[in-house]
């Protein structure tokens, strides 16, 4: 039986919150002929959507994929990238069931597949790609010149001015503080309709020194699931309160680059190259605060808006934060 990927937990909340529920538990062999079962089993946070953060199980998936990892010796392999598609949303009461299959083990390169799977239907497939550490050159992107997170204001502030639940509930849940450049678009859309946004993030508590590099890096695909998603929103002249919209991730890639430290500030550098079809496309450059360029990321997701014909105002808008009933809940899900 494969042991699971250690991740310490946090001391604070909510950060630790996250930090246990990418704890995974073994599934044990189905027979004493099985030596190894690579399967692991989790729960779910709670989301006032009803449905499974898409961050959470991309994250998960992650940490199952590397448990099946052996260091050789040269020490780890680092995860390097993760592609990813979402199937179905999952539901946040019942156990998320980890499959993964061992692909390779080359001499440099490890690739495992990861199915997450509900009631025995796949909600997610993800291919993970792990590295030995190796010499090569170095070139990156600079990182552009921005105001720094001290000089803005906090999403945390945000949520504590509005007298809703489900600003409550993110104020109260939100493992990670977001501090955007431009206008955020919690409450209404950008007065600027671009495609284009800059912010900062980084971990509400401290992960233990003890956390290795590789949950590090699922603690940034954890986070980066919220807000890829808002530069195709900006480009629409779109928020998070706009009535009866609909918003889920269909895939995700990530490369990782550099050492990832989730409790340090990061900029992610963001545009949205295009939107048609009711599908949107986002990527984010990501930057530790020395200006390292640690990660990359592309995301495709659905974006749908109603019709000038719609006129049910209730609608599917259930990820917004809307001010006008008790409706709504977390501003993305996967």
């Amino acid at each position: 039986m494969t042991s699971p990927y250690p991740v310490p937990p946090a001391a604070e909340e909510p950060l630790g919150s996250v930090t246990r529920v990418l704890a995974l538990s073994p599934v044990p062999a189905a027979s004493e002929d099985q030596e190894r079962a690579d399967a692991f089993t989790a729960g779910s946070l709670p989301q006032l959507s009803g449905r499974v953060y898409g961050g959470q199980v991309v994250a998960q998936g992650l940490l199952a994929a590397a448990a099946t990892v052996v260091p050789d010796e040269d020490g780890p392999r680092l995860p390097h990238s993760v592609h990813a598609s979402f199937m179905r949303g999952g539901q946040p009461d019942e156990p998320i069931r980890f499959e993964v299959e061992r692909l390779r083990d080359g001499r440099s390169f490890t690739q495992r597949r990861t199915t997450a799977l509900q009631q025995g239907k796949a909600i997610l497939s993800m291919i993970t790609s792990f590295q030995e550490t190796q010499p090569g050159t170095a070139v990156q992107l600079e990182a552009p010149e921005v105001p720094g997170p001290e000089e803005l204001r906090s999403a945390l502030e945000i949520f504590r001015t509005i007298n809703h639940p489900v600003a409550k509930f993110l104020g109260r849940t939100a493992a990670f503080d977001l501090r955007h450049v431009e206008d955020n678009l919690y409450l209404r859309p950008a007065a600027e309709r671009s495609g284009r946004q800059h912010l900062w993030a980084r971990a509400r508590g401290t992960v233990p020194s003890s956390a290795s590099q590789t949950v590090h890096r699922a603690l940034l695909a954890y986070m980066c699931d919220q807000i890829m998603l808002e530069p195709a929103l900006r480009s629409q002249g779109l928020c998070w309160q706009t009535p009866q919209m609909s918003l889920a991730t269909l895939d995700h890639a990530q490369w990782f680059h550099r050492d990832v430290d989730v409790n340090d500030w990061l900029l992610f550098v963001q545009d949205s190259p295009t939107s048609q079809g009711g599908r949107a496309m986002a990527r984010a450059e990501v930057f530790s605060s020395t200006g390292q360029l640690v990660s990359t990321i592309a995301q495709e997701g659905m974006i749908r808006t109603p019709g000038p014909e719609a006129t049910d105002q209730a609608g599917h808008g259930r990820w917004a934060i809307r001010l006008d009933d008790g409706a709504g809940a977390d501003p993305h899900v996967g």
